[in-house]
């Protein structure tokens, strides 16, 4: 009569057992990801890769210059269809003298599932205080209206805004503005408000490229997707990292086939840059860094026929070296 209990305390415990997957089961998805910010080192300087969150593009809508069923299966190999999710990527880049930002993302101006930039640049251990420079690949929105807050304040309170004399008298022009199709109008607009506190602080020193701003960093005219659109050249100990800005936007299209053009301020001059840059990594071997490639946008190329492939940087749990 002893064992009865025994018995029934182990067909309990068995029961709790086989009902516990069931359980576990019903726990709720909790969505959201980690912070978006990924670290490496460049020689004596650090590379903080900071996303400002992604976006569905309509790539089929945007992308020309190639023929729709090549885009179609160039898609398709990367089992990707239109709506594209793309990445909007920001570069932090820390010299030890000087903290210098290159594109600010979106702010809030494009939608709910951009405007991170900020949080991550946070989470990352950087406040925006501390940013020094900020460099500008080019101004529109999901490059520029990170700059200021939903009022219309300067985010980075003692930062410098630097970017090509070209794109802050085109962007930043009322009669360009008022010359412009209504239906970029708004470009203009988005690009002024961003950048109103600086140029009302005095905080806004555009310079005529090729140029150093800074020992180890180069700016280098690339114009094509806008007027002034510039890449920027980040060496130190002999390592070599190059920010592209919009070099790119759709990675499974325009790496195989680089004459695949987006919407381009100047589609002849945008597909030139991209030949020319492109041959230049493959070739020399270093890292590029791009807004709208899969976060965090790094990696290097390698030349494949008359394409590239992408080769993305090796995670390393203290950082790429």
């Amino acid at each position: 009569m002893k064992r009865i209990p025994m018995l029934a305390s182990l067909l309990a415990a068995v029961a709790v057992l086989l009902l516990a997957p069931a359980a576990l089961a019903e726990a709720p998805l909790r969505g959201g990801q980690a912070p978006g910010w990924y670290r490496m080192t460049l020689g004596r300087f650090e590379v903080t890769a900071l996303s400002d969150g992604t976006v569905p593009a309509p790539v089929d809508r945007l992308l020309h210059n190639i023929a729709p069923e090549r885009e179609r299966a160039l898609l398709a190999r990367a089992y990707l269809k239109p709506p594209v999710e793309t990445s909007v990527n920001g570069f932090l880049v820390n010299t030890g003298g000087k903290l210098v930002l290159i594109d600010t993302g979106a702010g809030g101006r494009l939608g709910p599932t951009l405007g991170k930039l900020l949080a991550n640049l946070e989470a990352s251990g950087y406040a925006p205080a501390e940013v020094d420079e900020v460099y500008l690949t080019h101004l529109h929105s999901d490059h520029a209206g990170g700059l200021v807050t939903a009022d219309g304040k300067a985010v980075f309170s003692h930062a410098v805004v630097r970017l090509d004399a070209g794109e802050a008298d085109y962007w930043l022009s009322p009669a360009h503005r008022d010359a412009a199709p209504a239906d970029m109008r708004d470009v203009f607009d988005a690009a002024m408000a961003a950048m109103k506190p600086y140029v009302e602080a005095g905080r806004v020193r555009p310079y005529h490229g090729p140029i150093e701003l800074m020992p180890g960093i180069r700016a280098v005219p690339a114009p094509g997707h806008t007027p002034g659109h510039s890449i920027y050249v980040i060496e130190s100990d002999g390592q070599k990292l190059v920010v592209w800005g919009d070099t790119v936007h759709v990675a499974s299209v325009q790496f195989p086939q680089p004459t695949a053009a987006w919407v381009e301020w100047d589609s002849t001059r945008a597909i030139a840059e991209r030949l020319k840059n492109f041959a230049d990594a493959a070739r020399n071997g270093y890292y590029v860094a791009l807004a709208h490639v899969d976060f965090p946008g790094i990696g290097r190329l390698r030349a494949d026929g008359k394409g590239y492939v992408w080769v993305p940087a090796v995670y390393h749990n203290g950082g790429t070296r």
